[in-house]
């Protein structure tokens, strides 16, 4: 009498494995990208919290002039705000009286490092640049 054995021969187990990496071969690089878009659009909504916060210092000092982010500025100068990993830093790349430019440039080091910055200024206008210091080719966010 021949005894019936049930299980997975190897060819099957290897036609799994290599269907499970090429599925993990095209959706990881997908993953990442969408992790980066949302890691960007995370600094153009902290961006537009800092020209919120520069608009209530010029309400209080009737000047744009004198205002600053990080440790005793207007607001912090990383993004984003909450959570351990930073990739953005904010800065005040142009400053008058009555007018101010925004930057949220990538941290060197970071997933974002290469991405480019972008840029918010006190008329509303919203660019991004191919260069991480706001600088080069530009388009609009």
């Amino acid at each position: 009498m021949k005894k019936q054995i049930n299980g997975f021969t190897l060819i099957e187990l290897m036609i799994v494995v290599a269907i499970i990496g090429i599925l993990a071969a095209v959706a990881y690089p997908a993953y990442q990208d969408q992790v980066s878009k949302t890691r960007r659009t995370d600094a153009q909504g902290t961006l537009m919290s800092l020209a919120n916060a520069m608009e209530r210092f010029f309400i209080q000092q009737n000047t744009f002039a004198t205002a600053a982010v990080g440790a005793g500025g207007v607001f912090p100068n990383k993004a984003p705000l909450d959570g351990a990993t930073k990739h953005y830093d904010l800065v005040i790349t142009a400053q008058s009286a009555t007018a101010y430019t925004l930057c949220a440039q990538p941290i060197n080091a970071t997933a974002q490092d290469g991405d480019g910055g972008l840029q918010l200024d006190s008329s509303g206008n919203r660019t991004w640049f191919s260069n991480d210091d706001c600088t080069g080719t530009a388009s609009s966010w």
